[in-house]
């Protein structure tokens, strides 16, 4: 595995991260002096009196990541001391030996430099931030409700004329005729929509930037919602999403595969070529937000381009014809992967690993364009029809609601309300949930007999149809989030078709976010916890083909957050798997050690401080705290059935209202039940969560996972909050955040950041929050549980997924590169750049305006979209 980029890495495998430009070797003093001064604020950190030169951080002085975190903020501080980041203290784990690694390349002062000042002085951002005025926020805020206002009556007047004229219809053979042609036209026009507005409001994207808020965001704004609320992303991974993204301007070739369910938005921008893959979990927006200001800007891929799972392509990036970006990596602003080259890593580094371990199979135009065409067929002549018909069925036979569409029956009073709400909801709720079941556990067993295991299949054929089939079906997360982050998950996903069969009850093997590609090819071994995000890779794509094999997790192993886990991993039993990292496919088997980054390195399996609660873990201890946390996780899952019917009670009601009062108000209660819909689901979430938190704020904590304030603790995790992703890039996901105790200034930009613990975070004024970024404010590393504050300040930048791990602090201004990985206890200075994974400073690199690095990359690419 090569780690090396001489752009992005600030050193060579065996350096320091934090390397410059070379000196002279160091003196004996220089180095003696160096030793000491470590020593000295290594011993104050962990309380003791002095430390050896010679002796291990972690296995003789006992101290663990955050402490070491914590050492290198302080020695960051020190202008005569060189900086240090997590990846030098994992690689040279004494004293002696990190002295010696950062004064060989720490830059030499020119002569006659003045001594350095104990203060050093704060280094300039590399782009001024944008402060938007208040009157400007609340003005953007008020035309997207209105907007939302408005497309919610237009659509309550398609809905209600349409259903007038299918009910209409006379017989069976008439309805169903009635419900293809209208279900046929509003789902063109809900795709056509898109299409029309974003020509009509933008034209073609173009390179530029702007800042949010503005009139020319709220375009932006009103285009992405439209996408992401777009029935074609039901056709990911289909022929029919590449001709979509088409239509709204992408240059794209033939043969292209998209299987990532997120959406580009600025697509004039994005050019793929011919033959190329792009896995799920990638993000390529063709956008960004930085300091205050959206940035649009190219992302080019050549021909026979594979681009891996849970990567991140930034604007004003490249990739040549032939070149591979392996799973869990980044290209940043300005990177490209010339022609035929192969990289990893966050941010990406050359690498000889072949990503790309299938053959190929005959898929010529022909066969694409039949799989496309019956996907129409059973859209338009079986889905729709089903859909349409269905709920004319619903209001013929119902008498709840039939009755009620009746306009001369009067009759509201609240028994027969409340009885039909009741009787209706529970037969829907929870009927979905046992018919769910029963559906997840027997239909993809079936399909599984189509898909052979290591056998190669062309696209977009029978054998693609039901494995993408078993895929949607048994990913539904409903049911993870209700038996996640107990000893239930285990039954059910054994019942998916997971090979648990030799697994270890620990009450939290796997959390509430586990997917797969096939669940009959994923093994998990005896004794191994998930924590959450997990994403099993077993399934392998070319442009004109699939294989499935299975992948295989070690017994006895924890893998922590974000995890995207290959077939053909090469981790083997007990291995300390860390947040976010990149699983090596090539080398030996990883036992009985830790491996964090991307690329991966290794680092301790555990240590001291991290092992007081394992006594807990085995003999008796263990079977009495687990039956404990069993019964209460028992009284969890009941719990958060209630609060969803009780949600679905109320949707119930309101629709029964809204449905007596149509012969009344007519169109507009259709639009108000939609937004009230929306705004009732958001307050009732809050209250849920304010609730079960007692209305106090979260204190730090370090317990075991079998210790009642933890199993309190994952109560919060199970409540929902899908709902918040309807606010993304509005000011209302701020009102939502503060409503559930966030400490968040004013003007914050959030495009789509995830928070796990929202009263122990804080974040500043006029911050920036890309899609796909979260702060995390604990950990679970096996059976101990840790949280702790994280803050960051007025004017913050967080990329596209980046991830921010708990008693974090960012400075002001300081920004955090796309899909970097902040660790525990960090401390980013005040208008710093820090990226990669782990992240650490990154070197001083102009800014590119999104024009000058976008042009670059069209330049450089060598894409084929014949």
């Amino acid at each position: 595995m090569v780690e090396k980029s001489a752009e992005f890495l600030e050193s060579e495998p065996d350096g320091p991260v934090a390397a410059g430009p070379g000196r002279a070797d160091p003196t004996t003093k220089d180095r003696q002096t160096a030793e000491r001064k470590l020593a000295e604020v290594l011993a104050e950190i962990v309380s003791v009196d002095q430390v050896s030169p010679d002796s291990h951080f972690f296995s003789d002085l006992g101290a663990n990541s955050m402490v070491m975190a914590q050492f290198c903020a302080r020695i960051r501080k020190r202008p005569d001391l060189p900086s240090a980041s997590m990846k030098d203290i994992y690689r040279h784990p004494t004293i002696r030996s990190l002295t010696a690694a950062l004064l060989h390349t720490m830059p030499a002062p020119p002569a006659g430099a003045p001594a350095p000042s104990p203060t050093p002085a704060p280094v300039a951002p590399e782009a001024p931030a944008t402060r938007p005025s208040t009157p400007r926020y609340i003005l953007c805020g008020t035309l997207q409700l209105l907007i939302f206002l408005g497309y919610s009556f237009v659509t309550g007047i398609a809905t209600t004329r349409g259903y007038e004229w299918v009910s209409d219809g006379t017989g069976l053979v008439d309805i169903y005729l009635r419900s293809v042609a209208f279900g046929g036209l509003g789902f063109l026009a809900v795709c056509t929509f898109p299409i029309a507005a974003k020509w009509i409001l933008v034209g073609r994207w173009k390179p530029r930037e702007f800042p949010v808020w503005s009139l020319t965001y709220l375009r932006f704004w009103v285009v992405k919602v439209l996408l992401h609320a777009n029935p074609m992303i039901l056709f990911i991974g289909n022929p029919l999403y590449v001709m979509y993204l088409r239509a709204l301007g992408a240059r794209i070739g033939k043969g292209v595969t998209i299987l990532s369910r997120n959406v580009p938005v600025c697509t004039d921008l994005l050019t793929i070529g011919s033959g190329t893959v792009i896995r799920k979990d990638s993000f390529f927006l063709c956008y960004r937000a930085y300091a205050g200001r959206i940035q649009t800007g190219r992302v080019t891929l050549g021909s026979k381009v594979l681009v891996g799972e849970k990567t991140v392509l930034d604007i004003g990036t490249s990739m040549g014809d032939g070149a591979q970006l392996g799973h869990a990596s980044a290209l940043y602003h300005g990177q490209s992967v010339p022609e035929g080259e192969h990289h990893h890593g966050s941010p990406a580094q050359p690498t000889e690993i072949d990503y790309l371990r299938i053959g190929p199979a005959r898929c010529d135009t022909s066969r694409r364009a039949s799989f496309a065409l019956l996907s129409l067929l059973q859209l338009f002549a079986l889905y729709l029809p089903l859909t349409v018909g269905g709920v004319y069925m619903l209001f013929t036979e119902v008498p709840a609601l039939g009755d009620r569409l009746d306009p001369e029956n009067t009759d509201l009073s609240p028994i027969h309300l409340l009885t039909d709400t009741l009787a209706l909801s529970l037969v829907l709720f929870f009927g979905f949930v046992v018919v769910g079941i029963a559906v997840l556990f027997g239909l993809p067993r079936l399909l599984r007999l189509a898909v052979k295991p290591d056998t190669v299949y062309p696209l977009y054929g029978f054998h693609y149809a039901a494995h993408q089939t078993i895929a949607r079906l048994t990913n539904i997360k409903f049911f993870t989030w209700l038996f996640g982050d107990s000893s239930y998950i285990v039954p059910y996903l054994r019942g998916l078709g997971y090979d648990l069969s030799h697994v270890e009850q620990t009450g939290s093997n796997f959390g509430t976010e586990v997917q797969h590609d096939s669940p009959f090819l994923a093994t998990v071994g005896r004794g191994t916890m998930v924590a959450d995000g997990l994403s099993i890779i077993n399934a392998d794509y070319s442009s004109t083909s699939f294989r499935v094999s299975r992948a295989t997790i070690g017994a006895r192993s924890f893998l922590g957050n974000n995890i995207a886990y290959p077939s053909g991993g090469r981790t083997g039993e007990n291995c300390l798997l860390a947040t976010k990292v990149m699983i090596p496919l090539d080398g030996e088997i990883r036992e009985g050690v830790g491996l964090l980054g991307s690329p991966s390195f290794e680092i301790p399996r555990s240590v001291e401080r991290d092992s007081r609660f394992d006594h807990l873990r085995t003999g008796q201890e263990l079977r009495r705290h687990l039956a404990a946390k069993n019964r209460f996780n028992l009284r969890s899952i009941t719990l958060f059935l209630l609060v969803r019917w009780l949600h679905a009670f109320a949707l119930t009601a309101f629709g029964l209202v809204s449905v007596h009062l149509y012969g009344a108000v007519g169109h507009l209660v259709i639009a108000a039940y939609l937004v009230i819909t929306v705004g009732f689901t958001a307050l009732y979430y809050v209250l849920v969560e304010r609730c079960i938190g007692s209305f106090r704020r979260l204190r730090p904590q370090l317990c075991s996972i079998y210790d009642p304030y933890f199993w309190w603790h994952e109560r919060l995790w199970k409540v929902p909050d899908h709902y918040l992703n309807v606010f993304n890039g509005t000011p209302f996901k701020n009102v939502i955040w503060r409503l559930l105790g966030v400490r968040i200034g004013s003007r914050v930009f959030d495009d789509g950041c995830y928070l796990t613990e929202r009263t122990l975070t804080a974040i500043g004024d006029d911050s920036t929050l890309n899609a796909g970024s979260k702060i995390q404010c604990h950990s679970q590393e096996d059976g101990t549980f840790k949280s702790d504050h994280s803050t960051l300040g007025a004017g913050c930048t967080l990329g596209v997924a980046a991830h921010v791990h708990y008693g974090v602090t960012l400075g002001d201004g300081a920004v955090l590169a796309p899909d970097s990985f902040l660790m525990k206890g960090e401390e980013v200075p005040p208008s710093a750049r820090w990226g990669g994974n782990p992240a650490a400073e990154l070197p001083d690199m102009p800014e590119e305006s999104p024009s000058v690095g976008s042009a670059r990359a069209a330049e450089t690419s060598s894409a084929n979209v014949s």
